[in-house]
């Protein structure tokens, strides 16, 4: 029967017509035959299912075979016994060098016809050792399939004791050096498959002996973290982890994190290629054991391994939320991530290129897996907003990528932020910040924030950016009595010529920290601007006066020394005057009262008050970008940073100009004074260049600074409560309250008050509005009446005779920017550049010396970007827009410059004096010395950290894929189906790039 069996499988009959006769010799198989009949026929189909070239072939040997073990199970017994197996096992069947892929498939089939047998025991006792020996010569991902498949069925084949927990460690190592060949989608679900059968054993054994789990993690996390393999371990591994139970992941992180025999490089690793788990698909909680890894990390503040980690994988976790079918948890890692980051902007802003184009590609999507993830996405943003503000330039794309998209309120951005900082104390972690390989390609140094030092830092570096005040305090000579300015000086110089990206103030700060101030807590950067300077003046005034080593070190001329002895440095660069009267209504006497200021405290008019219809005396003008000085035809003043025009041309037609009045106290019927004759205002026959623009006037609904400071100069009532003692009247009596300034300061200070108590909720909150920016300002100053004349005939300031005032213009070098909705939280930084005089050697005429031009007073100079230890370049339409893209983003203090006049002239003519004969500040022998010594030592710290690095760096695992990701996403729209980046589907590719 075999014999006719062989003819016919080998025949050239159609399938059909040996289905046929095959099945009239299974039938016949079923009847009672002698022992060496079976045994031929047991051969045959052995031999065609292990060695059959073609499925059909197997099919009719697997019948067979089948057939003989049901009807005839003694001789199959007898056939099928452990020498035989043995055999198949350790030599294989078939010709050499074609070795059977189906002997196990073999002998699960035989199995099952023996288990009552005699020789069961035997058998299984041969294959427990035999499997083991198998897995230790590490088969192929289908052939360990195969073993689990035939122990999944057959545990009794297991091995015990000893045996078995060596076994799990094994199939661990199998499963860590498995590969996907092929990119085809069918052969990517069926590597899939293999390799959830063989993790589905694992999982079957740790069911019944839960001892072998903890031995079989720490094989795992030996293969994880082992530097030595030259090809990294397979992602295969994630499907190992999802079978561990969650309620043993407490201990065995605290187990890994507390072994001092894992070093820093090995632990790296592993968590390292963990983190690369995101990719493989449908693994369940492979997520949380990586969030409990990182906890563990961060607990034992190991910080070095978790930022090196964080920026080298958090672009390709990133990447993964492209793919519905892992974006879950990558998502979830990606969360811990970022906001477990929070020492720095570095991890957020390594993913800013990529954001636009994954929320564009989630909308596409339209799923309610991409709604979701749009949705925590841009929570996410949003804490990363409010941590790490002060990048306008930065964040306006990713800002308008996610503006329609739900916005978290600060409570849940506070309660994310608090629950998943790496830890409490901040200062554990100022040693590994800033990570700056260089110094900004702006050529400025940043300041390291020490735990809320942002208003510090950005008063500090206004400060600095004030070139005339950074040049005075660094021309001062050693043993001048002044230990803050010193701390300053220092700074001053270290921020000049430091080799380093950022540096710390931590000695200046303790040296001007107001005692009131809460450690560590967020401070009003104004109040620290007021207590600094009224330090600096009161130290200038009771120790030796800076003006006499100037005097000694023949700095100054003789008259210009006279007219400025009395006065500190900052008097000269930041104090101005300001004149108070106050006018009885009923006798009309007039009193009076000059008192000196630093910075003017600018408050909100009511909202129902118009502030565009000025009253005070003299009303404030803004203007474009431009040198202002009196034409002979004068055009109209057009002032905002919110529209942008030309400036008109010599053949324009200059437009008439807006009427000034005098408003201070007139008699009924008096007309107000307009300015002696032509109004000061744009001078239209020059033609600048093409790309010269002027910021227009802004909305009427919004605010300024001129209403601000219109505002502030005029007229207040004094009535009912608040009504003024007269002393001509001798009682109570309405009166009106006004304030002049008699003579402005060098740098013009305005502090912005958005501070306002709330009664309701008894806090202060902070006043949101917009208010535009003029980049130059034309204040009015009351002139003494014995000058007025002399000042009008010159016509260089705009002075108005008769009403006593003229105009000083200041050109805006600063902008302290508060981001948040509290005085007590949020961050500060600021936008800066550098007014100088543009001739400040050149000889004055009358009096006046010569004035910048307008193109280099604007647009020429740089504007840059502060940020504690960033520093980037910007531009004054950043300063202007930052509030339009960030409401919680406002102007509050702002430093202007005054531009060289006739009331200025004597200041400016010292500097100039100063600056001719010393040119650049030369600083003393210690300092400089200091600064050379700490220039030095940044470099061996440089060599140490990039040795250092470069030995983290070379441990990590490579992901050389995840870039792959975002391109293809942006090229391919096609795509269609299940696994895809977008609606899920079709290349086969894509799903290959995500897996491997």
């Amino acid at each position: 029967m075999d014999k006719i069996l062989e003819a016919v499988v080998m025949s050239s009959y159609p399938n059909n017509v040996k289905q046929g006769l095959v099945r009239r010799v299974i039938e016949a198989a079923k009847q009672p035959m002698d022992s060496e009949q079976c045994w031929s026929m047991l051969e045959l189909s052995t031999k065609l299912y292990l060695t059959g070239d073609t499925k059909y072939k197997r099919e009719i040997g697997k019948e067979v075979l089948e057939v003989y073990g049901h009807y005839h199970p003694e001789e199959f017994e007898e056939f099928f016994n452990v020498r035989f197996l043995l055999s198949l096992l350790q030599e294989g069947y078939g010709p050499l060098g074609k070795r059977s892929h189906y002997v196990l498939d073999y002998i699960q089939l035989g199995l099952q016809f023996v288990l009552e047998s005699p020789s069961a025991n035997s058998i299984f006792s041969l294959l427990r050792i035999e499997v083991l020996r198998k897995v230790c010569e590490r088969p192929s991902p289908k052939q360990c399939a195969k073993i689990s498949k035939l122990l999944t069925q057959h545990p009794q084949c297991i091995p015990t004791g000893k045996h078995q927990l060596l076994f799990c460690q094994q199939l661990i190592r199998c499963i860590g050096q498995f590969q996907c060949i092929s990119e085809g989608e069918e052969e990517i679900m069926e590597f899939l498959e293999q390799v959830n059968k063989v993790s589905g054993l694992l999982q079957r054994i740790w069911r019944t002996q839960t001892s072998a789990i903890l031995p079989s993690l720490k094989e795992l996390f030996t293969i994880i973290s082992s530097t030595e393999e030259q090809e990294a371990p397979s992602n295969a591994l994630a499907s190992v982890v999802q079978f561990v139970p969650l309620e043993l992941m407490d201990g065995v992180i605290r187990n890994l994190t507390n072994d001092d025999s894992i070093t820093d490089v090995q632990m790296m690793m592993a968590i390292g290629r963990m983190i690369d788990w995101v990719s493989w698909p449908l693994g369940k909680n492979i997520d949380k054991w990586i969030i409990a890894l990182l906890k563990g990390l961060a607990a034992v503040k190991k910080f070095s391994i978790l930022i090196e980690v964080t920026l080298s994988k958090i672009e390709k976790v990133f990447s993964k939320l492209l793919y519905p079918i892992v974006r879950e948890g990558a998502l979830s890692v990606l969360q811990y991530m970022l906001l477990s980051f929070q020492h720095s902007h570095e991890a957020f802003h390594l993913l800013l290129p990529h954001i636009p184009r994954l929320v564009a590609s989630l909308k596409k999507e339209d799923s309610n897996s991409a709604t979701s993830s749009l949705e925590q996405l841009a929570e996410l943003i949003h804490c990363m907003f409010f941590r790490f503000s002060g990048f306008p330039d930065l964040y306006e794309p990713v800002l308008e990528a996610v503006k329609a998209l739900p916005i978290p309120n600060e409570d849940r951005i506070k309660h994310l932020l608090g629950q998943n900082a790496w830890t409490s104390q901040k200062n554990e972690l100022a040693c590994f910040y800033p990570r700056l390989a260089s110094k900004s390609e702006t050529g400025k140094i940043g300041l390291i924030n020490l735990g809320n030092t942002c208003y510090m830092n950005s008063i500090i570096q206004s400060l600095f950016m004030a070139s005339d005040f950074r040049h005075s305090v660094l021309n001062l000579t050693e043993g001048n009595s002044q230990p803050l300015m010193t701390k300053l000086q220092w700074l001053f110089a270290f921020l000049e010529h430091s080799q380093r990206p950022a540096i710390s103030p931590e000695s200046f700060l303790s040296a001007s920290w107001p005692p009131w101030f809460t450690p560590g807590a967020q401070q009003d950067c104004s109040e620290y601007l007021k207590y600094l300077l009224d330090r600096l003046h009161e130290e200038e005034k009771t120790g030796k006066r800076i003006y006499q080593k100037l005097k000694e070190s023949s700095l100054m001329s003789q008259a210009v020394e006279q007219h400025y002895l009395n006065k500190t440095l900052i008097e000269k660069m930041f104090g101005g005057k300001m004149m108070t009267k106050i006018r009885c209504l009923k006798c009309l006497n007039v009193s009076s009262r000059e008192e000196a200021f630093t910075d003017l405290s600018l408050a909100f008019p009511p909202s129902d008050r118009n502030v565009h219809g000025s009253t005070s005396v003299l009303p404030v003008e803004e203007i474009g970008p431009q040198f202002i000085e009196p034409p002979e035809n004068a055009g109209q003043l057009m002032g905002s940073p919110w529209i942008r025009r030309k400036v008109p041309k010599a053949s324009d037609h200059a437009a008439p100009l807006m009427s000034v009045e005098t408003l201070g106290f007139q008699e009924p019927g008096e007309a107000a004074n307009p300015i002696c004759g032509n109004d000061v205002g744009v001078d239209a026959a020059k033609d600048p260049p093409s790309t010269f623009e002027e910021q227009a006037c802004a909305p009427k609904d919004s605010r300024s600074v001129p209403d601000l400071i219109n505002y502030f100069l005029s007229p207040e009532r004094l009535t009912a409560e608040n009504k003024y003692h007269c002393e001509k009247c001798a009682s109570l009596q309405d009166a009106e309250k006004v304030a002049e300034l008699t003579e402005g300061p060098h740098y013009l200070i305005l502090t912005l008050l958005r501070f306002s108590f709330d009664p309701r909720t008894m806090k202060r909150k902070k006043i949101l509005d917009n208010v535009s920016i003029p980049v130059v300002l034309k204040l009015p100053i009351l002139v003494a009446p014995e000058e007025t004349e002399d000042v009008c005939q010159r016509r260089k300031d705009g002075a108005v005779p008769g009403s006593g005032f003229m105009t000083v213009v200041y050109d805006l070098c600063s902008v302290v920017v508060h981001s948040g909705i509290s005085s007590e939280s949020g961050h500060y930084y600021c936008y800066s550049r550098e007014c100088t005089d543009t001739v400040p050697h050149g000889q004055p005429q009358d009096g006046v010396p010569k004035p910048a031009s307008d193109k280099q007073l604007d647009f020429e100079i740089q504007w840059y970007l502060f940020n504690d230890t960033r520093v980037s370049f910007s531009s004054f339409e950043s300063v202007s827009n930052v509030t339009s893209f960030f409401p919680k983003d406002t102007a509050y203090v702002l430093f202007y410059r005054q531009r060289p006049g006739r009331q200025s002239c004597l200041l400016h003519e010292a500097l100039a004096e100063a600056g001719r004969l010393h040119g650049e500040p030369s600083l003393h022998k210690d300092l400089m010395e200091a600064i050379s010594k700490d220039n030095i030592l940044f470099l061996q710290e440089q060599e140490k950290e990039a040795r250092n690095r470069a030995a983290y760096i070379s441990a990590l695992p490579k992901s050389p894929l995840w870039w792959r990701d975002l391109d293809r996403d942006k090229d391919d729209d096609s795509s269609s189906g299940g696994c895809s980046p977008a609606a899920g589907g079709g290349g086969s590719s894509s799903f290959h790039g995500l897996v491997f």
